[in-house]
């Protein structure tokens, strides 16, 4: 049947679809029409066409059993613990699994997730996709700007990460948990940072800054009751300020300069002090080699005299003549003379072989006249 056939069913033929008899431009539907038809359908759709019977009894057992199912259970998730309160008093837990508790408004519970490790930026706002927090970190300097020891300005921007520890602690004794934990984190920081110098948190003390920063807010938050537990704080970024970080790196260039000519410095007196001392103490072990000969020569030639003079008293004349052949042949031995002696009578002419007494001089090396 075509759609422009007017005499016909469909929804140009007047069928008006699904609804009956396609209501003309401007007439409002019957609502009642609408809501009979309705009912006609579902008796039709029942056995018997009518509500009543067995199966009404049983649709009134499993909707009774799904408002008591749904109203006296409660599914807790694995990484939940349910806090029960009954009348707006705490009064047990329950763990994770299906539980019963009584229907609202006589109990009610609560499911923090006791498990999950909570993150806090402070000093930073980035993405919580490690990927990319590198393009999207904003520094936010009313929280990292921190005063030092040794007066001067740090910007300091950390992570704090933290779980519930006691759950009633936590829902109950602290109003804002997340936003505590922020204020504690902030003033532990700063009180940390205010007694050190710059230097060391700059450099060495990065650990121990956090070790200390994590021990005092845990202290701070348990005498709060907060049920939290810090797990860990970690420095993302600690530097000077960016309107004085070149001038700081300069300075911090120049340490390093004087701290290298220092260490150079202190290796070469630690090697030339040593060399000094050895030499200073051979000069004096020399020094003391040569006090003891001179006075073992000394002491020697004393004894000698003693000695000679001893002899001389027992027998002047054969001491004296004794000295002077000893003192002659000491200065002849080295004279180039011959002497004959006159007593061996006259016409005498002994035979001498004078050459072999003189000394011959030695020949000119080769090359010269």
């Amino acid at each position: 049947m075509p759609w422009s056939n007017q005499s016909g069913g469909g929804w140009k033929g007047g069928g008006g679809g699904p609804w009956g008899p396609r209501q003309s431009p401007g007439q409002q539907p019957d609502l009642e029409e609408i809501l009979r038809r309705s009912q006609d359908r579902l008796r039709q759709a029942i056995p018997g066409g009518r509500m009543g019977g067995p199966l009404a009894v049983l649709f009134a057992v499993v909707a009774v059993a799904l408002i008591g199912f749904f109203g006296f259970t409660v599914r807790v998730n694995p990484d939940e613990l349910g806090i029960v309160l009954q009348f707006g008093q705490y009064v047990r837990q329950l763990p994770p699994g299906l539980n019963f508790r009584w229907p609202y408004p006589i109990e009610q519970v609560e499911l923090p997730k006791v498990t999950r490790i909570n993150r806090i930026e402070i000093g930073m706002r980035g993405s919580s996709d490690s990927r990319d927090a590198s393009s999207t970190i904003r520094d936010v300097p009313e929280e990292s700007l921190m005063l030092t020891g040794d007066e001067n300005i740090v910007d300091v921007d950390f992570v704090v990460f933290w779980r519930i520890a006691n759950a009633p602690d936590f829902l109950f004794n602290i109003q804002n948990p997340e936003g505590t934990v922020k204020a504690v984190a902030e003033s532990a920081m700063r009180e940390i940072v205010g007694q050190s110098d710059i230097e060391p948190i700059l450099t060495e003390a990065r650990a121990q800054t956090e070790a200390e920063v994590q021990e005092l807010m845990q202290n701070v938050l348990d005498s709060y009751g907060a049920g939290v537990q810090v797990t860990q704080v970690q420095l993302q970024k600690v530097d000077p300020p960016a309107q004085v970080i070149d001038a700081f790196r300069d300075v911090q260039a120049a340490r390093a300069d004087q701290e290298r000519l220092q260490n150079e410095a202190q290796a070469y007196a630690n090697r030339i002090i040593p060399e000094a001392r050895g030499e200073a103490e051979r000069i004096l072990q020399a020094a003391q080699g040569y006090r003891d000969q001179v006075i073992a020569e000394a002491k020697g030639q004393g004894d000698r005299f003693t000695s000679v003079y001893e002899q001389y008293k027992k027998a002047p004349d054969v001491t004296r003549q004794r000295i002077f052949i000893e003192t002659m042949e000491k200065v002849l031995g080295a004279a180039d003379k011959v002497i004959v002696d006159h007593k061996s009578g006259p016409g005498v002419v002994p035979f001498l072989p004078l050459s072999e007494f003189t000394v011959k001089p030695s020949p000119p090396p080769e090359g010269q006249p």
